[in-house]
Parts: C-alpha cells; sequence; structure tokens
C-alpha cells in the first residue's frame, strides 16, 4: 500500500470522494513552533491552521518540536508532516464523519539529537507564535534544568532557552517577541508558564534585558481548550486504512466539537482569523467565566454521575445516556442542579450544556467509566464540590443529586482492599480494579473496615470522609446538613442497593 507524502499528494492519485484533500502546500513559509506533536494539538491546533490556510487566511505552517526523547517526529517526517484526522460525532442529531488530510505541519524536529536545528528557528523572523501541549505537567519548574544542557529537561527549560537564543540573535529587539499560546490543561497556563520563564532567567543567571524582552514584548495568553480526541483508532485500522487506500502511521481521531477560549488582546484575532473560517474559537478579556462553565458542567457532569452509573453496572458513557433511569438523571444533574448552582449567563450555560449531552451520546465514542473513575476524590473537589456548595448558597438547601452523587463516590470505595498501589473492589457486577493516590485509596479501606450497615455507622464514614480536608480542602462537616444527608444515601445504597436508591431520586 502507497505511504501518505507529498509524493502522493503531487501524484494524481484518486482519493476517496468523502475525504477532503488539499494540493501540497510548497511555499508556504514557516510561522508557528508548536511543543507536542501528539493526538490532541493534531487533531485541534493543528487542524484550525490547516482550516485557515485552506482560505488563505493565515498561509503559514507549523514546525513540530518532540518534547521529551521519545516521540513521533520520525514518523511525522517520513510523511511530510501529512496525516489523516477523522471527526466524528452527532451533527443536529444524526452520526457524521469528516475526513481530511491535514497539511499545516512542516516538519518535525527532535531537539535531543537536533538542537542546532531547534536554535535555528528562533533566528527565522517569520517564526512568530508558539503553541504547547506538553500535558499537566509539563509547565512545572525544575529547579535542577540547566541551560548548559541541550536539551534542558523540562518543556520551560527549552522554551526559555529558544527565548534566548532569539533575543541574542536579534539584539533584543522589541519586534521579535512572541506569541505564546499554551494549551495545557492548567488554570491560567500562560501565566504560570510565564512565571517559570522568569524564575529560569533567575536560575541561570541570564541578563536584566531579556527578562525585561520576556516581560515587555513577549505576548502569554492564558486558553482553555475542549475537544474530546479519541487519537489512533488502533481497533479499526486495517478497516479505515482499506476505505482510504494508503498507508498512514498517523491517522488520528476525535469528535466534531471544539473550543478554543483565549484571553488576550483582541488585534490578535486579526493576526489568527480562525473566527473568518467559522472555528468556535472565543477571544475575551477574561475567561474565568468560559472555564467555570467547562469544569463545573462538563466535567462535573461526568465526574457527579459516573460513580452512581458505574456501580449501577454500566460500562460507558454513551450506556449511560441511553439508559432508562442514569439518562435521566445525568440530564437533571446538569440542568436543575449544576446550572442553577452557576451565577453566570443562563442561556450561555444552557447552550454549552445541550452540547454537553449531545457529546456524551456521540455513538463513535467509547469512553469507559472506570477511565473516568480515575482519580475521582481529586476531580471531585474541583469539578463538583463548588456545584454544591453554591446551590445552597443560592437555594438554602443542598442539591439532592449532588449530594447523592458523593455518596455514589465514597461507595464506590466499599470493601475494597489495597493491593500494591490500586485497589481491589467490588460492584454487585462483580470485581473491579480502582486508581487513585496510594494515600486516599488507603483511607478509604480504613474508613469502611468497620462498616456494619447500620445508620450510625454510615453516619461515621461520612464523618470520617467528609472531615478530611486534605482531600477536600476544608472540613465538609461543617456545610449544613451535608453530613446527615450523605449517611442516609451511604445507608440507602448499603442497604437497597443502588438501582433502588437512585431510581426513587428521579
Amino acid at each position: 500500500m502507497t505511504r501518505l507524502n507529498k509524493d502522493l499528494l503531487r501524484s494524481g492519485y484518486k482519493f476517496p470522494e468523502d475525504l477532503q484533500v488539499q494540493p501540497f502546500p510548497e511555499e508556504l513559509p514557516e510561522r508557528v513552533i508548536q511543543f507536542g506533536e501528539g493526538n490532541f494539538l493534531r487533531a485541534f491546533v493543528d487542524w484550525m491552521f490547516h482550516q485557515m490556510n485552506k482560505n488563505n487566511l493565515f498561509n503559514g505552517r507549523i514546525v513540530v518540536v518532540q518534547p521529551i526523547a521519545q516521540g513521533l517526529v520520525d514518523k511525522l517526517n517520513e510523511q511530510d508532516g501529512l496525516y489523516t484526522l477523522l471527526l466524528r460525532g452527532l451533527k443536529d442529531g444524526k452520526a457524521t464523519e469528516l475526513k481530511e488530510i491535514i497539511s499545516s505541519v512542516s516538519r518535525g524536529i527532535n531537539p535531543y539529537i537536533e538542537w542546532d536545528k531547534y536554535l535555528a528557528c528562533a533566528e527565522n523572523p517569520d517564526i512568530e507564535f508558539v503553541i504547547s501541549n506538553t500535558t499537566e505537567a509539563g509547565i512545572a519548574y525544575d529547579k535542577n534544568d540547566s541551560l548548559d544542557k541541550k536539551p534542558p529537561v523540562s518543556y520551560p527549560g527549552k522554551l526559555t532557552a529558544y527565548l534566548y537564543h532569539r533575543f541574542k540573535h536579534f539584539d533584543g529587539e522589541p519586534a521579535k517577541g512572541m506569541v505564546i499560546i499554551p494549551c495545557e490543561l492548567i488554570d491560567r497556563n500562560g501565566d504560570n508558564l510565564k512565571k517559570v520563564i522568569l524564575q529560569l532567567s533567575d536560575d541561570w543567571n541570564l541578563p536584566e534585558a531579556f527578562k525585561e524582552w520576556v516581560k515587555d514584548h513577549n505576548t502569554f495568553l492564558n486558553t482553555l481548550v475542549d475537544r474530546v480526541v479519541t487519537g489512533y483508532p488502533k481497533d479499526e485500522i486495517n478497516s479505515i486504512l482499506d476505505k482510504l487506500g494508503y498507508e498512514d502511521n498517523l491517522v488520528d481521531t476525535g469528535e466534531l466539537f471544539h473550543l478554543w477560549v483565549i484571553e488576550g488582546p483582541k488585534e490578535l484575532s486579526e493576526r489568527l482569523p480562525f473566527t473568518k473560517v467559522g472555528l468556535n474559537v472565543l477571544w475575551t478579556d477574561d475567561m474565568t467565566p468560559y472555564r467555570t462553565r467547562k469544569v463545573r458542567i462538563l466535567n462535573g457532569a461526568h465526574t457527579s454521575s459516573v460513580p452512581a452509573a458505574f456501580l449501577y453496572g454500566l460500562e460507558t458513557v454513551g450506556e449511560m445516556m441511553d439508559h432508562q433511569v442514569l439518562g435521566k438523571y445525568v440530564r437533571q444533574v446538569i440542568y436543575d442542579e449544576i446550572i442553577p448552582s452557576i451565577d453566570l449567563d443562563k442561556d450561555m450555560l444552557t447552550e454549552f450544556a445541550d452540547s454537553v449531552v449531545e457529546r456524551f451520546q456521540n455513538p463513535y465514542i467509547k469512553h469507559y467509566l472506570i477511565s473516568i473513575l480515575l482519580n475521582s476524590s481529586s476531580k471531585f473537589k474541583t469539578r463538583v464540590l463548588p456545584s454544591i456548595i453554591e446551590y445552597q448558597k443560592l437555594h438554602n438547601k443542598l442539591p439532592e443529586r449532588l449530594t447523592f452523587s458523593l455518596a455514589a463516590l465514597i461507595a464506590v470505595y466499599k470493601d475494597g482492599k489495597v493491593e500494591g498501589s490500586d485497589m481491589k473492589a467490588y460492584r454487585e457486577k462483580g470485581e473491579f480494579i480502582m486508581k487513585d493516590d496510594l494515600w486516599a485509596l488507603e483511607f478509604f479501606e480504613e474508613t469502611w473496615k468497620d462498616f456494619d450497615s447500620s445508620l450510625d455507622s454510615s453516619k461515621k464514614v461520612a464523618q470520617t470522609v467528609l472531615v478530611n480536608s486534605k482531600m477536600w480542602g476544608r472540613d465538609l462537616n461543617k456545610v449544613d446538613g451535608l453530613t446527615d444527608k450523605v449517611a442516609d444515601y451511604l445507608y440507602e445504597i448499603a442497604n437497597n442497593g443502588i438501582k433502588a436508591t437512585i431510581e426513587k431520586l428521579i
């Protein structure tokens, strides 16, 4: 089978009719340097730049830097930066699939063996944007990092070295500062990245003039990204390649929905005209409402509904949404409790919630509940607890289903035994492995140890869990009525089962 590369695009090869293909972009200059070559960036950022290029609105390509020693740049270079992207989901209630060859990436660089090539990019005046997605842990300060290392260990270290080389090459020219757009999933990602770079500059005794140039002439943007990217479709790759008719080692898949919120000056929207090609990119002065909306509705709906659905015996989000009982429960959680707990424009919240429900129903995505349960206690603290607290403040009562979701989460760990770094736990359907921080698993095992199914014992479990400020950041027993309510639900679940308990709620 013929490999996807620029020669294939030039050859007059007859591609499938449902595949969008553009001529190979021979002359476009490199204008973006991107740290990270994984599935998410290729299905999100690189796809967006491709859409602009198709419409002659950006006319630039992306140099991809491999952020760790092992990665995909060799495969990218073998295919001249080309790969096939499949976007799949529900559109107006109908299953829809979009297929396209993406050509916005010019080449990949491995800085571990091509340090000079990496620094040469800093000398290119056309390259004015930095994009990154190096996992949540990527924007972190490493006090042992060093400019002498080629490359420095951390992503901020590599970027500091890049910026310093650019500063020296252009003699500190203000106009040669970069626009830096991190996509890592941490709050205030741009602010945090800037802070780490300035700290490393101090550690490395870099000139004050460089630090001033970083602060005054480089723009660090805070962002929020949202698209489920399912990545390389290993279970169905053979049938996909048969239909495409060519070999592609970098096939990527994701959902149709996308949202990129960028907090930054409006004039940048002219230099990066995403919106002119109809992309769902929002430029704003304050991204806080959008972050609140995403964390509380999208992530919060997952985190609050999954424990109950999993204990009920379901396996995937799609199954949960289609289920007569759980589907109703999820929708009630979102529309009757989460939205009323957020003091923002209700139309904005409802519109987003509608898209979330449609995304949860995506027939192309098998999102397993057990994977969403990973590190549930820390997720609950940031994603669900604020909705419980705020709902009570606004309505002078606890939200029934969200409070139940806390009890269901605690119940997931009942009868669990820590083995190594995991927990072997049980539901009516049988045994499962629960993954969480080891201290959290050991805490829950100890808490449930002497449980005897009585109301007093249920209350003791509730009190013990809720007082754990390491888990929740506060003593939740002080939230009026929460302890008794959680205890009642734990008693119900223990004595009547999860199914009967949740069916009474809806």
